[in-house]
């Protein structure tokens, strides 16, 4: 019987090399560590690690101690290996594998509790400040937020008994309304279009709780503006998703201007999960060379301009002078003015240097609104300890007024890493999980400890100009290291189904490639009833995309996601990792969530009513499930009839009269078969937009397109002539492949990667 053990901290178990064996194949150990002896009778399973001179040189190799109460000598399986070359033994607890089948589903919930909680309503009332000649934007807003709007000329006008949830207000009338007006029931945001060259005003920038630069002549205007409202009003949460992730990484562009990195920034995106901007290496080309900080004109449209090209999170870093940086070190307000204004314009991600005063860093926390801070210490000394009481106060103190510590430090011998797993290990043990750690070595010495942190580590890239902090690797290069060490094993990775249905196994094959993972990919037709466990019961099985998907009610499958049990459909299979089961998914909800909510927030959607037309309630359950986790109201179905656990709450069509009953649907989905698609024409062409609608009201109308194949007629053009808001397949396909690759590999590849691929590949 195997034993499976908790994580502990490596700890040698040789350090004195006259010890080590010259040509043997046992290696002499004292007795094995209290925290690692097993029940009397049980085996473990380890891995030994041996520490070579050439420290570019680790291997795992496993081992089976069959005896632990009484070790004298470890035999090491045959290897090329130089034994002469050991400086020092480790063990490292590894899990034994268990049967993907020997575990029991889960059982089922009540729908009520599978589906998430809806977005909230906005709880304030928006106020957009605009320049004259840019009204506009108060109705986009407006559009964006699903909500009635109106315009005003004072602050103190604001009816109480309106039900406008975004109000406009020309800049020029704002300072003088602010006084005695409350500041609890809303938030202002100033807008301002950069297209003719201007900057807001300091002091009106200062006067309102946000700020958005935008520009026309941008086609991701809508959508940049949506994500910084989604932000802004806690609709989505970037970090949550990303600080239960096993491992995440940042890319950090070192170029003057971002107009640089554009041309290639999906492809140095890939494996990353966020994306920092170093405020301190851009180049003003308006300012004299001796000023080395740009201005906040410059670094306002620099950063409006790489969120306009990336959906990842951005993080916003001022680096100072001692810290490798160009910021001068005489002036911290300087940084609490950068860093306040990357808070007003909903940045993701606050990089606050833990030199600066304790004053700012609470300031800034405190006014953090959604945007979370990421403490930065570094140490170039080079004589930095982590078992030091520095690196413990260190911490204690970052944690004040952080989600997030980095340390970072200088290192010259490969021990340190050791050090710093040890640090990172006690840090863990003594606080919890939160906030975060994301701690690693720099220089050459120090590249191991970039593989073994798992918390935003910073990576670069060959198309980048230059490295942000020596000894960086990139994300190819930490997957690398992690299979040569055994972290990281080889798993075969199956598309199953017809290779017309299953065409984005070879755009995953090139991912696998750009990020150096070890794994393969095979496309497989379905095959008989069996051929599925068959698969998923080999031991190198990693996972699996499955098209059509299969019934969540597949005895095979031991394990399914609650979304998954009650769209009925399993799409993605998780191999067992880490003690969780093989696991049955549905990526494909997640999928249309994320093409609904490119240009409208969440909330936009709650409790407004939603058409779905598809032949059966399979092709329609994923989107049901989809428009239910954003908490629509009603929903109407034509073609079928819902039987399933989704069908609480589905009024089908009967009828035309049905149709004529249904005032104005916010969202209308088919999926419909190819040779049916022009079925849903005429309900776009019933709700057109009208023209009617009063200037302070405002109606969304979205459109997606499920259907697969050939269609006939053109419906997304339709609606798209109709005034909708349309969508087809190929976005939802792409935004399905992200999550496919997050599930099965931990990896995340940016949608704008998958969907500049997807003329090749969709």
């Amino acid at each position: 019987m195997s034993l499976s053990l908790p994580p502990v901290l490596c700890r040698p178990l040789v350090s004195n090399p006259r010890f080590l064996p010259v040509s043997s194949d046992s290696v002499p150990v004292p007795d094995l560590p209290r925290a690692l002896r097993p029940p009397g009778g049980q085996s473990i399973c380890l891995n030994l690690a041996l520490i070579f001179s050439d420290p570019t040189l680790l291997p795992l190799i496993p081992v089976r101690l069959e005896s632990p109460e009484n070790v004298g000598g470890l035999a090491i399986p045959p290897c090329d290996i130089d034994h002469t070359a050991y400086r020092s033994c480790w063990f490292l607890p590894s899990t034994p594998p268990q049967s993907p089948l020997s575990r029991t589903p889960s059982a089922a919930l009540p729908l009520a509790s599978v589906i998430q909680t809806p977005p909230p309503e906005p709880t304030h009332t928006v106020v957009i400040v605009y320049r004259a000649g840019q009204d506009a934007i108060v109705q986009v807003v407006a559009e964006i937020l699903g909500k009635p709007w109106t315009t005003e000329t004072s602050l103190s006008t604001l009816r109480k008994g309106s039900n406008a949830v975004v109000v406009g207000i020309l800049a020029d009338d704002l300072a003088g309304s602010l006084e005695g007006s409350e500041k609890t029931d809303r938030v202002l945001i100033n807008t301002h279009c950069v297209d003719d060259g201007s900057f807001p005003e300091e002091s009106l920038s200062d006067s309102c709780n946000y700020e958005f630069l935008y520009s026309l002549r941008s086609p991701f205007f809508r959508r940049d503006l949506t994500r910084f409202l989604s932000l802004i009003l806690g609709q989505t949460r970037p970090h949550e998703d990303l600080k239960t992730k096993n491992r995440t990484n940042f890319i950090s562009t070192t170029f003057p201007d971002v107009h640089a990195a554009l041309p290639n920034l999906d492809i140095l995106s890939v494996g990353s999960d966020a994306v920092e901007l170093r405020v301190d290496l851009l180049v003003d080309p308006l300012q004299q060379a001796s000023d080395p900080v740009p201005s906040l004109r410059y670094v306002g449209q620099q950063l409006m301009l790489l969120r306009q090209h990336t959906e990842l999170p951005i993080i916003f870093t001022t680096r100072c002078t001692k810290e490798n940086g160009k910021f001068p070190m005489d002036d911290p307000n300087l940084f609490y003015k950068y860093l306040r204004r990357a808070i007003q314009w909903g940045v993701e991600y606050i990089d606050v240097e833990l030199w600066l005063p304790e004053e700012i860093r609470k300031r800034l926390a405190d006014d953090r609104g959604h945007s979370i801070i990421m403490s930065a210490f570094h140490d170039f000394s080079g004589t930095w300890k982590w078992t030091s009481p520095e690196a413990t106060r260190i911490f204690a103190e970052s944690a004040k007024y952080a989600d997030i510590v980095k340390m970072i430090a200088m290192v010259n011998t490969v021990e340190a890493n050791y050090e710093l797993e040890y640090f990172r290990s006690t840090i863990k043990e003594t606080c919890g999980p939160y906030p975060l750690l994301s701690a690693v070595n720099m220089g050459q010495m120090g590249q191991l400890s970039r593989a073994l942190n798992t918390v935003f580590s910073p990576i670069t890239h060959p198309l980048l100009p230059m490295i942000a902090a020596p000894g960086q690797l990139t994300a190819a290069e930490i997957n690398e290291a992690l299979h040569i060490m055994g972290q990281l094993p080889k798993h075969d990775l199956y598309a199953i189904g017809s290779f017309r249905s299953t065409p984005q196994s070879m755009f995953m094959e090139k991912c696998f490639n750009e990020l150096s993972l070890p794994h393969t990919l095979t496309s497989i037709d379905r095959g008989p009833t069996n051929s599925i466990e068959r698969v998923i019961t080999q031991p190198s099985f990693g996972g699996a995309s499955v098209h059509p998907p299969i019934s969540s009610s597949t005895a095979c499958i031991p394990a399914v996601s609650e979304a998954a049990r009650a769209i009925g459909l399993i799409d993605t299979i998780v191999a067992a990792r880490e003690g969780s089961p093989l696991m049955g998914e549905n990526a494909t909800w997640k999928g249309i969530r994320a093409t609904l909510t490119r240009d409208y927030v969440p909330s936009a959607y709650r409790g407004r009513a939603a058409i779905i037309l598809s032949g059966s309630e399979s092709e329609a359950s994923a989107a049901i499930f989809a428009l239910r986790s954003l908490g629509v109201g009603a929903i109407y179905t034509v073609g079928f009839r819902a039987s399933g656990p989704l069908a609480e709450g589905l009024e089908p069509f009967t009828s035309i009269q049905s149709v004529k009953l249904v005032e104005q649907p916010f969202v209308i989905v088919s999926a419909l078969p190819p040779e049916k698609s022009l079925l849903v024409q005429p309900l776009l062409r019933h709700y057109r937009t009208s023209g009617r609608a009063s200037p302070p009201s405002t109606r969304g109308k979205v459109y997606l397109d499920l259907t697969r194949g050939e269609r006939t007629g053109d419906p997304v053009g339709v609606a798209v002539q109709a005034g909708w808001t349309a969508y087809g397949i190929d976005d939802v396909n792409a935004w399905t492949t992200v999550e496919t690759l997050r599930l099965l590999v931990g990896q995340n590849v940016p949608f704008d990667f998958v969907r500049m691929a997807s003329g090749r590949v969709f």
